[in-house]
């Protein structure tokens, strides 16, 4: 049994979608992170970066508790323990090692920096709107390329497919239209007709709307300001 401390976000998402596929029984554990949830000593014993989603797989490593941190490192760990959407040759295992690098490197910090100047910042800044989404432009296209050549990103259905697909869901919010990049239409509709995955983004989805308006208090959560929280703001 796995119990998975989540939200429902992109990198949330990607280990809720790998559960769901390899057929896992788990317990899912919310993690607002919005009231600050990730800031519980008890979690940091299990994700020290206060961040989510993290894993306790009670039949780890030699029958132990086994507890991680970090999307990518869990779908590297989960991949090695089922035998599943990781290959076992180094060629094949080095490929999908490399698109998952790709997400964790670029797709997530590089969109994720995209919402947050055009969704989330109390001000606009144009420079930086236009900085992310030209970079969210870039990288649209790095995966139209590579999905003109191959039909998943590494050949098979993988873990690098599971990382990257929840973070395009939001391709509306970073500017981008996907009929600008045909292969990925293709690639992201494919995937997301995949019954594991509809389950997989079912987990804890109720929870997902976002408020128009953030209070100075959830924003000093959501983004790290300590001094606001130090203050009590909201």
């Amino acid at each position: 049994m796995i119990d998975l401390y989540t939200w429902p976000t992109p990198n949330g998402f990607k280990i809720s979608i790998f559960l769901e596929e390899a057929g896992f029984e788990y317990n899912v554990i919310p993690v607002n992170i919005r009231e600050g949830d990730q800031f519980d000593p008890d979690y940091l014993k299990i994700s020290p970066n206060n961040k989510m989603p993290a894993i306790i797989d009670h039949d780890g490593p030699d029958g132990e508790p086994y507890s991680m941190f970090e999307s990518g490192a869990i779908l590297l760990y989960l991949g090695e323990k089922t035998g599943k959407f990781l290959p076992k040759d180094t060629r094949g295992r080095f490929l999908v090692t490399q698109w998952l690098m790709f997400q964790m490197a670029h797709i997530g910090p590089m969109l994720g920096q995209n919402h947050h100047f055009r969704g989330y910042s109390p001000e606009p800044i144009p420079y930086a709107i236009e900085r992310y989404t030209n970079e969210a432009t870039r990288l649209y296209g790095v995966l139209d390329r590579r999905l003109g050549e191959v039909e998943y990103l590494a050949g098979d259905y993988s873990i690098a497919d599971m990382a990257v697909m929840p973070w395009l869901r939001s391709h509306e919010r970073q500017g981008q239209d996907l009929n600008d990049f045909p292969q990925v239409k293709r690639w992201f509709e494919a995937i997301n007709d995949r019954p594991a995955v509809k389950r997989g983004l079912e987990v804890l989805a109720d929870r997902r709307a976002v408020p128009k308006e953030i209070d100075p208090k959830t924003r000093a959560i959501l983004f790290g300001n300590q001094t606001e929280l130090a203050k009590g703001t909201g």
